[in-house]
């Protein structure tokens, strides 16, 4: 199937994967965007897979401040190296995960940050809810792991839906951007701070 400019220059503008990259999915999707976007993105996993044990000491921290100054953060996002730190398409990607944070205030990075009697507490809170609603016992376990991790896409950066794209997590965006700019990537740390919060503490 012959694949248009336009095609490949729509999926470029979604995806930001490059042309040739573009052109191989669409073909191999027989033209269809969503089917190429879900090719790109399970590439991007795999690149991510392989880089993952690679060392990333080099990067960039990002801030953000919301207009009227108000709200701030500030996140370090880490690259393998310094030419790659420099470069647009990385800059962008960390101004893009401090706004996220500015707009949904993620308390951990991954659910793995998450003080164990937290979860525990959630997953008790969880099941007392499905036993009082009248769920029978062989279902509430399920219940409460469902509620459990829409607990943790509200609360984990990694999990949560990116608020230019919300078919896709801050671990996808992290993992597009790994197999488009080919280094590992990893979110370091972050904070953000919101005026007059825990004054006084």
């Amino acid at each position: 199937m012959a694949i248009s400019a336009s095609l490949v220059k729509e999926l470029r503008e979604k995806t930001g994967a490059g042309v040739m990259e573009c052109r191989k999915v669409l073909q191999e999707t027989n033209g269809n965007i969503d089917e190429a976007i879900k090719l790109l993105r399970q590439q991007g996993l795999q690149a991510a897979t392989k880089k993952a044990s690679r060392t990333t000491s080099e990067g960039q921290i990002g801030s953000y401040v919301h207009f009227g100054g108000k709200l701030g953060v500030l996140v370090e996002v880490n690259c393998e190296t310094d030419f790659v730190a420099r470069t647009d398409q990385f800059q962008q990607l960390v101004k893009d995960i401090a706004m996220h944070i500015a707009a949904l205030n993620p308390k951990y990075l991954s659910n793995q940050d998450i003080p164990e009697a937290i979860v525990k507490d959630e997953l008790e809170l969880y099941k007392s809810q499905a036993r009082d609603s009248g769920k029978p016992e062989n279902i509430v376990e399920k219940i409460a792991q469902g509620k459990l991790e829409k607990f943790y896409k509200s609360v984990c950066l990694l999990d949560q839906a990116f608020i230019k794209d919300e078919n896709l997590t801050i671990k996808e965006l992290l993992n597009e951007a790994i197999a488009r700019i080919g280094e590992n990537i990893k979110i370091g740390r972050f904070i953000r701070f919101e005026l007059g919060e825990n004054r006084g503490t």
